[in-house]
């Protein structure tokens, strides 16, 4: 079970007890921008003050005057590097060795030269953590077959739309009034379908997350109550809260969100994929390629973004958990008039959530970097081989614009699900410790009075 503590912190009190908790090892190699960047609270940073120095009364150095010394000499000093300048140079070194660090890859990126976890449980899978959600609505899964009926036939009624889109758009240019008329009718239906359905879809999904959230909180309220006394010497009160609040939080998303739009995303990209291969497999297999390695970022990055919830969850429990002892203690605090040390506490932890922070919004930065990059190359490729098909009398104009309008629908349903993924990774990263927490057995008292 992890435990959480800074090893650089600064004490609260001398007479403030504080509990030994490790799950965290912050060093204080590097967290930030600036390689020296202290992480002490300011409140506790040694201050050097220069003395100052009166002015002489006469213009002289070490003795001698100014007139005694020749022109030339203080023309040299005058146009030496001024500590302005030396200062800017040493930004500039710094920003220079800075910037490869922080290309893909680079040692920026990663979190083990600043925190260490040391965890005494094995980290919770996806698929283990889609278990235990499972055994939590278990008793409710009419909601959720109900669901996912309505997100197939949702999902199916909304990739034929570009079809007979297509269809309606040609057919009416070549003055084919009966075939404009039926595919108008269609898309009609479709738009029907496609609306009830998600509104069903969405209605079952929210009860589902509703239900969810509920049992989880309720499930981890009775193992923690259950727990024998020595369990609470070694967990804080800020921490369990946290876990209890925030952490359950995190996972009221996965259900009607995550895979929601994972399963609509991957019906509705691989009826593309098919519709793609059977206008024209060349250019359906070069779609494909480009969702390939749009599919290898999103694994890099859905697990760099699963770490990094992890670490914003107890890097946030750890400031909750100050936060705590200071409120608790503030008779304690004013009589020794520390206010400022515990603001510095609390700040301390802050700016490691937000060095946090910073980096998942780089990665995000990255990912949607590539998502643009490989978009547009799709672009290109089918207006480029679809435009020498057209010349060679290959395909037809129509089927080309079928080609480009499910093209879009492919790499748009590749960038959904990736991104939801590691949505979903994110959320089971932040609540690890949660489904640690809930497979704790009961105290020997109980089992051995029968009440558990």
């Amino acid at each position: 079970m992890p435990l959480l503590l800074s090893a650089s912190q600064p004490p609260l009190l001398p007479l403030i007890p504080h509990s030994n908790k490790t799950l965290i090892t912050l060093s204080r190699k590097r967290f930030g921008f600036a390689p020296n960047t202290l992480t002490t609270p300011p409140s506790l940073r040694s201050r050097r003050i220069l003395p100052k120095y009166s002015a002489s009364s006469s213009s002289s150095i070490n003795g001698v005057s100014l007139e005694d010394i020749p022109e030339h000499s203080r023309n040299e000093e005058s146009t030496s590097p001024t500590r302005d300048e030396f200062l800017l140079l040493q930004t500039l070194r710094t920003w220079l060795r800075f910037l490869p660090s922080i290309l893909p890859g680079g040692s920026w990126w990663n979190f083990d030269d600043d925190i260490e976890i040391e965890l005494l449980a094995q980290p919770v899978s996806v698929w283990r953590a889609l278990g235990k959600m499972w055994h939590l609505v278990a008793r409710d899964r009419w909601i959720i077959f109900a669901a996912f009926t309505a997100l197939i036939f949702a999902a199916v009624s909304e990739i034929s739309i570009p079809h007979f889109l297509t269809a309606s758009i040609f057919s009416a240019q070549s003055a084919e009034i009966a075939v404009f008329h039926q595919n108008v009718r269609l898309l009609v239906l479709l738009c029907v379908i496609s609306g009830i359905c998600s509104g069903i879809r969405g209605c079952c999904f929210g009860i589902a997350n509703m239900i969810l959230v509920k049992r989880m909180r309720e499930t981890l309220y009775s193992s923690l109550i259950l727990q024998d006394i020595s369990f609470f010497d070694s967990e804080t009160v800020g921490d369990l809260t946290s876990r209890l609040g925030a952490d359950c939080q995190q996972v009221s998303r996965v259900i009607g969100n995550d895979l929601n739009l994972i399963l609509r995303n991957v019906l509705q990209g691989t009826g593309s994929l098919i519709y793609l291969v059977i206008l024209s497999w060349p250019l359906g297999l070069s779609t494909l390629m480009i969702c390939i390695m749009l599919g290898a970022v999103m694994v890099h990055y859905g697990r760099y973004q699963k770490k990094a919830a992890r670490l914003i969850q107890e890097v946030t429990a750890s400031a909750n958990d100050v936060a705590q002892e200071t409120l608790s203690l503030i008779r304690t605090v004013r009589v020794y008039g520390t206010e400022e040390v515990e603001h510095g506490r609390y700040k301390w932890w802050l700016e490691k959530l937000a060095d946090i922070s910073l980096r998942q919004s780089a990665a995000y930065g990255f990912w949607n970097l590539s998502f643009n990059a490989l978009y547009h190359s799709t672009q290109v490729i089918a207006v480029l081989f679809g435009g020498m098909s057209i010349l060679a009398g290959h395909i037809t104009a129509e089927k080309l614009t079928k080609f480009i309008l499910y093209s879009e629908w492919l790499i748009y349903s590749t960038w959904w699900v990736g991104d939801n993924i590691s949505n979903l990774m994110q959320s089971v990263g932040a609540s690890e410790k949660v489904f640690h927490l809930m497979d704790l057995l009961p105290s020997s008292q109980f089992t051995e009075r029968g009440k558990y």
